[in-house]
């Protein structure tokens, strides 16, 4: 049979895809929601592909990103700030301190010097000069006159022996009436020598008597030593006995007590009292009792961490300290860390061994034991510790 034509003589044309109305949706072929149909009844989108959801009308593009979290500082950074802050905080007290101490020329060398042994020696000395003190500062510390010797005089005089090994430090004390040379000027009492010729007759008068080399020196006077205990709110120390000077009026009662300025240097001076029956030779071993404390009250935390202590302290040292031309902070810091067992008995203390309680003639078999040791950083024999 031969195929059948449409009415008009025109083969049939292929028709259009219809649109299937989805199951419960409109049946225009027109509606959105109807998905068109292939020839073969397949899907096919219908127009261009759908485009991704712009921005609101009248906001730009950078608005429809979702806004960016806040970073949180963590401990470990908050701990890192912390740790910079407190290193430029040092850097700085280090440098002020550096370029603000009084420096003399204590050291200088000359023909027949002691040569460097075992270990570092420190002088360290505690003059009577009342440089820079009113008289109402100088009655407030019941300094006296200062007539003798226009208050040049050193009221303490220690060598303390850091060692390079595993020995304890030593701290000597060098009785200041003990009769000595003194180059130049024949023999006399040892801190006569700082009168005739300051720091540096003293240095050399030291390593002629003992046979050490001194590598450092430190001094401090009287209103210094006052204003670095007020600095650090007293010194606190255990009094056996009622202390009262004949010679100052100076009274300390018995008993643990924060000690002040004036009461501090009344401690390590007196030596007229029945607390001091021994006269010089106790007033050295309170000196050092009392260094002990002051070394480990500005090194403790309370001191260090305390703003209404350290500042105060740092703004002190400068004025009370004088140090040699060739020392540097590190050099007594590192002092400082070495005298730190005094109290604990971690420090040698001792004074020169002497002959007598006069303290004024030394015990020459005894004292070379002791100086030896120092020089070749062995361990200081019993025998020669005086206490």
């Amino acid at each position: 049979m031969p195929p059948q034509r449409p009415p008009s003589g025109r083969p049939r044309r292929h028709q259009p895809a219809q649109m299937m109305p989805l199951p419960g949706r409109g049946s225009s072929p027109y509606d959105e929601r109807t998905r068109p149909m292939g020839p073969r009844g397949d899907e096919r989108p219908a127009g261009p592909p759908p485009r991704r959801p712009g921005p609101p009308p009248g906001r730009p593009m950078d608005d429809a990103r979702p806004p960016r979290r806040r970073k949180r500082w963590g401990f470990g950074k908050v701990l890192l700030t912390l740790l910079t802050v407190f290193v430029v905080f040092l850097a700085g007290v280090w440098v002020y301190l550096e370029f603000s101490i009084n420096r003399v020329d204590a050291l200088a060398d000359y023909s027949g010097r002691p040569v460097a042994a075992e270990g570092t020696n420190w002088l360290i000395v505690g003059s009577d000069s009342r440089d820079g003190l009113t008289p109402e500062e100088q009655e407030k510390l019941v300094t006296g006159s200062g007539n003798e010797a226009g208050g040049k005089r050193t009221d303490t005089i220690m060598v303390a022996h850091v060692p390079a090994n595993s020995t304890k430090p030593t701290l000597l004390s060098l009785p200041r009436d003990s009769q000595v040379a003194i180059p130049g000027h024949g023999k006399n009492k040892i801190n006569s020598a700082f009168a005739i010729g300051g720091p540096t007759l003293l240095a050399q008068t030291v390593e002629g008597a003992t046979g050490l080399r001194i590598d450092h020196y430190a001094e401090i006077g009287f209103g210094g030593f006052a204003k670095i205990v007020d600095a650090i709110g007293g010194v606190h120390m255990c009094v056996e006995k009622p202390m009262e000077d004949t010679m100052t009026g100076i009274k300390i009662e018995p008993g643990c007590q924060d000690l002040q300025g004036p009461q501090a240097l009344g401690f390590v001076r007196m030596r007229h009292s029945a607390a001091t029956p021994r006269s010089d030779l106790d007033r050295v071993a309170n000196q050092r009792k009392f260094i002990g404390a002051l070394v480990s009250e500005i090194g403790s935390p309370g001191t260090l961490l305390n703003p209404f202590s350290l500042f105060p302290l740092l703004s002190t040292a400068p004025d009370a300290l004088t140090m040699d031309t060739g020392d540097h902070v590190h050099n007594l810091v590192g002092l400082a860390l070495a005298m730190r067992g005094i109290s604990s008995g971690g420090v040698v203390t001792t004074t020169v061994p002497v002959t007598n309680g006069s303290a004024e003639n030394w015990d020459k078999t005894k004292s070379k034991l002791l100086f030896d040791a120092l020089k070749n950083d062995t361990e200081v024999p019993d025998s020669v510790i005086l206490s």
